[in-house]
């Protein structure tokens, strides 16, 4: 077996933004051993996220940075399909590798209160770091290239640019926030990390007591499910209209108890293995379960089921009907991904730990490369699909380029939030 996550051995950058055991194993072996399948995941998870935004460029209807001249309905049904879970899936991954993180911090001789400082540090660096070089450098041409596709900004991107990080401008003061024109955009996946884990570091004490408890009912993946769906149904119907998503972290009030309770629900994955173990074995009837329920919200959406939206209005057992339908499809996706990754995506490779190790440089560039190529390419080539395989040429060769560059440079290294030791020497 390839150990991983070991104390004293090299940490794989899953550790950066956030080990599966037998059920009688000790907690050394627990400690011991690696969620390899995390790692492969995380990458695919992001490469999906990519394709999602690249597919924004060109779906109707649907707003965005910048638009293609040529839009198609049929993308909003293919984007549905992953857009009810692909971030709830980031913060699954970063809860459950984090939480493997932390509960090594109780097996070891250092003191908690400093472990939990040495984490946080680390946090900090890892997240908060590659945020704040992501808003003042990474994020300012999307903006430039946003307003200046609308019609609304004619000016050098330098002078944009001195506009845009001084917070004291008069440039669009109707766009303004407290820090200016400042944004993060996409990065929003940063912050929010960083205050979760904050949260998750505070109550881990008190969450890892379910390891301690010795009863099949909390490795009941039956009863597990109606908790967790009964939970987030909740979420739905109370918050969803009332705090709708705005990703500004202050009053996104439905995303935050929608993704920290999928971050509890990775700390007790790992926490009960058994728990862990019956979801892969469910993995079909999981997936049965997303497909069937993804067609249900599919034939809505095309008025194929009647006058739901009436009934929305007036019903409220129907309401609750359609938040458990949604709800169900979202931890039904999440629970067969990870089911079939435990049975086949358990094996590490050379490529996945390169592509492991990038996934953050990946994920910082990949939208300003796409609104950038999707600005230049969209009235230069007369073919959309070879617009298209243009935009996405540019941004995952961009995104690879980056990394390789960032990593040969200690400064980059830091800003990027990759590992500083071990750094190779740039020639």
């Amino acid at each position: 077996m390839t150990q991983a996550y070991v104390v004293n051995q090299p940490r794989s950058v899953s550790e950066q933004v956030g080990a599966f055991a037998p059920e009688k194993a000790t907690a050394q072996t627990r400690l011991s051993q690696r969620y390899v399948e995390l790692d492969a995941l995380r990458v695919i998870a992001f490469g999906i996220l990519i394709l999602y935004h690249i597919g924004m460029f060109y779906v109707l209807d649907w707003g965005w940075h910048i638009k293609s001249d040529v839009q198609f309905s049929w993308l909003q049904d293919v984007m549905i399909l992953t857009n009810q879970w692909r971030m709830s899936l980031l913060f699954l991954i970063s809860s459950m590798v984090f939480t493997v993180v932390l509960n090594r911090g109780y097996h070891t001789r250092q003191s908690r209160w400093v472990f939990s400082a040495n984490v946080l540090g680390k946090r900090i660096l890892r997240i908060m770091v590659p945020l704040l070089f992501g808003m003042f450098v990474i994020v300012a041409p999307q903006v430039f290239v946003e307003w200046t596709a609308s019609g609304i900004l004619e000016m050098p991107f330098i002078d944009f640019y001195l506009a845009y990080i001084n917070p004291n401008t008069e440039l669009f003061t109707d766009k303004q926030s407290i820090i200016g024109l400042l944004t993060w955009n996409h990065l929003w996946f940063l912050p929010y990390l960083f205050v979760y884990s904050v949260f998750v570091l505070i109550l881990f004490p008190f969450v890892r007591l379910i390891s301690e408890v010795k009863s099949t009912l909390l490795d009941s993946l039956a009863l597990f499910s109606v908790v967790a769906v009964a939970l987030m149904t909740y979420i739905w119907l109370e918050l969803r209209m009332a705090y709708p998503t705005t990703h500004d972290l202050v009053s996104d009030w439905y995303s935050h108890a929608k993704y920290f309770l999928v971050m509890l629900v990775g700390m007790v994955i790992v926490l009960r293995p058994a728990l862990y173990k019956a979801i892969m074995k469910a993995r079909y009837i999981s997936l049965t379960m997303a497909i069937t329920l993804y067609s249900v919200i599919i034939l809505d959406r095309h008025d194929m089921l009647g006058a739901t939206g009436e009934l929305m209005e007036s019903s409220l057992s129907f309401r609750v009907l359609v938040g458990v339908i949604v709800v169900l499809n979202h931890w039904a996706w999440l629970a067969a991904i990870l089911g079939f990754a435990q049975k086949y995506l358990s094996k590490p490779s050379k490529l996945l730990r390169y592509l492991n190790r990038g996934v953050l440089p990946y994920y910082m560039v990949h939208q300003t490369l796409i609104v950038v190529a999707a600005f230049y390419l969209n009235s230069r080539v007369s073919s959309t699909m070879a617009e298209f395989i243009g935009i996405t040429l540019v941004t995952f060769v961009g995104c690879a380029i980056t990394y390789e560059i960032a990593k040969r440079f200690l400064v980059l290294r830091f800003l990027f939030g990759l590992k500083l030791k071990h750094a190779p020497k740039s020639k």
